[in-house]
Parts: C-alpha cells; structure tokens; sequence
C-alpha cells in the first residue's frame, strides 16, 4: 500500500522552528492558565498580556492546528488536553521545560547541526566557550532555567517510575544525578522506611525539594563529582544520567556505583529506550539534542545491556514504564 504524500508537507516540516518558537510564546504568556476558567477570545487575551489582539490571534490559530488549543465559531479560543501541561498550576505542567527549549543555549547548537554531523562533535562548546554542564554552573540565568525546565520534566516520570517498581521495605536509595530530588522524594514519600541521599552538583542540589514534615530525618543531601566517588548505598538511581554522556563515562559512572554498593544492592537505569523501526519515538527527538550540546546519545535496549553488563553488573529484569522511561535493574554479577 502506497501512501500519498501531500504537497508542501516537507515544507511545513521545514518550518517547523516556528511551531517550537509560538508554543514557547504562548508558555510566556500564559495563554494556558488564562485560559483555564474557559473560553476567551483573541482580543480578550491581548487586554490580559499586554500583547496585540490581531497578532496574537493569529498565533493561537496557527497553534490550534496542531491541537494546542481550539477556536471555536465565535472565535474564542479553548484549553485542550494538549495544552493543559502549559499551564504553571498543572499537576503535570511542562511549563518551565518548554521555556526553557526556547533558551539560547538549545537554539543556537541546533542551527549548527550539519557542523556536528561533519565532525561527529558537539557545538555547544565551539559557541559559549564552555562544555554545557560547566555553562550552565556558572551561568547565573540559564543555570537555574535549566534545573526548574528538567525538574519539570523529570516531575512527569518520577511518580510513574515509584509505581511502577517493588522497591525493598528497607534500604538507603541514593540519587545519582538526581537534580531538586523529585524522583527521590516522590520514592521516599511512597515508602516510609526506606531512607534516601540526594548526590549531584553543589549549585543544583542547594534547591533540592525533600525539606517536608513527610520526610524528616529519612534524607541526606550530598555533592560531588560522581565519576570519582559516590555515597554507599542499596540502590542507586540513574534518571536520565546516561543519556549525557558517551558510553566510556557511562562506564566510569557503572564503576563508581560498583565500588559503593552494598552486595546485594542493585542499580536502576531510568531512561528512555529507542525502539526498532521507523516509527516517531521521544528518544529519537531527545538523541539529536544530545547530538548538539553533548558527547552522550539516546541508547537501544542492546547498547545498555551492553554498558551495564561490561561493567560487571547482570541486567535482571526491564521494566517499560512510558516512553521517556524504561527501568533497567541491574545486580551484581
């Protein structure tokens, strides 16, 4: 069966910068809680922001083609499950990860995106005189953009992930990489004997979120560079570590959890999995970000098995727990 291609769809795909550049304008100006309380229209919306009626009406109709948001025949416009997550008040808002992907700091690598083709490096580097990591630490602005944006993110899975796996009724879970700690305060809260320890960089491990009534007295927080030395502990979490770093650091990393452990402990890969076939896949779209800011790559299954396995450790079981998560339990071998 052939399928007909319409005319000007490699067009559209073409501008599809200004789809990603009008959903961060409506996050800025909060379209979606505006919105909330039920339809208004374009002119409506302006007066709200401060913005102009004609312009932003053709905004909001370009995004509605995509389903974020609807126009309805009066032409007011409508909150859609699609644009939900816009909103700074949703339980599963995505607010602060969509402003951030509109920062600088991803647009201009991705415009560069043949270089990195031709010579199989990153661009980041070439463009703000810094590796990203070591920008982002020491940028003032982009720094704590960039931690709210992945704690956003990372908010969606965390409580996915806690469901989704048997944790023991007692041991230390130690989160590797672990950001404000969301994943780790959504386990500890889940399960009130285990304890926990928060390991990541001093500038972003300062925000942390695990300071609850809930919680006293069951967490630590720790800094560090974790391809040196890392906390002893039963479990250790890695949520979306590995995709930054290309597989020799990966290896130091599994290194590192292996002189820590407890002998029975056991490592977590959480991470999105590339799938076979052509199919659209977030690991595909997430793995080209990688290509342009850093040396690390979205995997397959096989390529972590390989990694975890190659680093003394045996894969026991995998579980899919949504497309941007797939946890990969490993023991010692």
């Amino acid at each position: 069966m052939t399928t007909e291609v319409r005319p000007g769809l490699l067009v559209e795909h073409a501008l599809g910068y200004l789809y990603s550049s009008a959903l961060n304008t409506a996050a800025r100006l909060g379209i979606a809680d505006h919105l909330h309380d039920g339809p208004r229209s374009a002119a409506e919306l302006a007066a709200t922001t401060g913005t102009h009626g004609p312009h932003l009406h053709r905004l909001l109709r370009f995004l509605a083609t995509r389903g974020v948001f609807r126009e309805d025949d009066e032409f007011r416009f409508h909150l859609t499950p699609l644009a939900e997550p816009l909103r700074a008040d949703s339980p599963k808002s995505l607010r602060d990860f969509i402003l951030s992907l509109g920062d600088s700091i991803y647009l201009d690598p991705a415009r560069r995106l043949h270089d990195t083709v031709h010579s199989g490096q990153p661009v980041f580097e070439e463009i703000f005189g810094a590796p990203f990591y070591s920008y982002l630490a020491g940028d003032p602005v982009a720094g704590p953009a960039y931690d709210s944006g992945m704690a956003a993110f990372s908010k969606l899975v965390s409580n996915d992930v806690t469901a989704a796996y048997d944790f023991p009724e007692n041991a230390t879970v130690v989160d590797i990489g672990g950001g404000r700690g969301g994943l780790l305060r959504s386990i500890l809260l889940q399960h009130p004997k285990l304890t926990g320890v928060l390991f990541d960089l001093p500038t972003t491990v300062e925000h942390h979120v695990l300071d609850e009534p809930a919680l006293a007295g069951r967490w630590s927080v720790e800094s560090g560079d974790f391809f040196e030395k890392i906390p002893a502990g039963d479990i250790y979490l890695l949520k979306h570590v590995f995709a930054s770093w290309p597989d020799a650091d990966c290896a130091r990393l599994l290194a590192a959890c292996r002189a820590a452990i407890s002998p029975n402990g056991r490592i977590l890969v959480i991470n999105g999995v590339i799938p076979p076939g052509n199919d659209p896949h977030p690991g595909k779209t997430i793995d080209i970000l990688m290509m342009t800011l850093l040396h690390g790559k979205e995997r397959t299954l096989p390529e972590y098995e390989s990694l975890i396995t190659e680093a003394g450790f045996t894969v026991s079981q995998v579980i899919p727990v949504s497309p941007n998560a797939t946890i990969i339990e490993a023991v010692s071998a």
